[in-house]
């Protein structure tokens, strides 16, 4: 007796520990697949070189993306974690004030790649708000000259990659008992780049811009 007594002990914590492999809200690791709307800034800050003629007073923006995003997370701690993500977002800038509408920037496409650590308050239930924060560093990718830059005599453009910061505050709430959730998360970033126009290999402007974006994300997480 005590030996099957002892046998379906052992059995029934393999079991347990099976499924907390599984997918359980103690797990060290957390995946999420997220529906992403990027809203950047763009906005002008500085002209460092204009030797194509900009109008005075011109201003840009860039327009908003929707993406999907990945997020992996690793739990030090209940409390204390590390979040990366990954996505490809693409944008165009446009010019404001006399050159309003105008394309300056065409299908600029960029990886925000960024690293934050998370403190996840106590709530005492499975409602589970965090505030983060860390370094991001945004890649930008096979970016070309919008249709009036090229009308006035830039037809390649370049954007420097950046090394920037981020803000994080969201929560994450269980669906159910084995590990699938709810993930709601924003981020601020704060972030510029330098924009080169160029006709051939000669630099003909160069401007500063502000990108800082706002990254607001809702999606599924799996915690295992």
């Amino acid at each position: 007796m005590k030996n099957k007594l002892k046998l379906a002990a052992a059995a029934a914590a393999l079991a347990m520990s099976g499924a907390a492999s599984a997918g359980s809200f103690d797990g060290k690791i957390q995946i999420k697949a997220m529906a992403t709307l990027v809203a950047p800034d763009g906005k002008i800050t500085a002209i460092e070189l204009d030797n194509i003629g900009l109008p005075a007073g011109t201003q840009t923006k860039a327009d908003d993306n929707f993406v999907p995003t990945i997020a992996a997370e690793y739990f030090f701690t209940p409390n204390l974690s590390l979040e990366t993500i990954c996505c490809l977002t693409q944008h165009d800038v446009t010019g404001t004030g006399p050159l309003d509408g105008a394309g300056l920037v065409s299908n600029a496409n960029i990886i925000p790649a960024t690293l934050t650590a998370k403190y996840h308050l106590v709530t005492g239930s499975g409602f589970k708000p965090y505030i983060g924060a860390g370094p991001t560093y945004f890649i930008f990718i096979d970016e070309k000259a919008g249709a009036t830059a090229q009308a006035l005599g830039a037809t390649r453009q370049k954007m420097n990659d950046k090394l920037g910061f981020a803000l994080q505050a969201g929560f994450d709430l269980p669906l159910n008992d084995k590990g699938l959730g709810l993930s709601v998360d924003a981020k601020r970033y704060f972030v510029t780049t330098t924009a080169r126009w160029f006709p051939g290999q000669t630099e003909v402007l160069r401007t500063r811009h502000k990108i800082d974006p706002w990254v607001v994300s809702a999606g599924l997480a799996y915690r295992f």
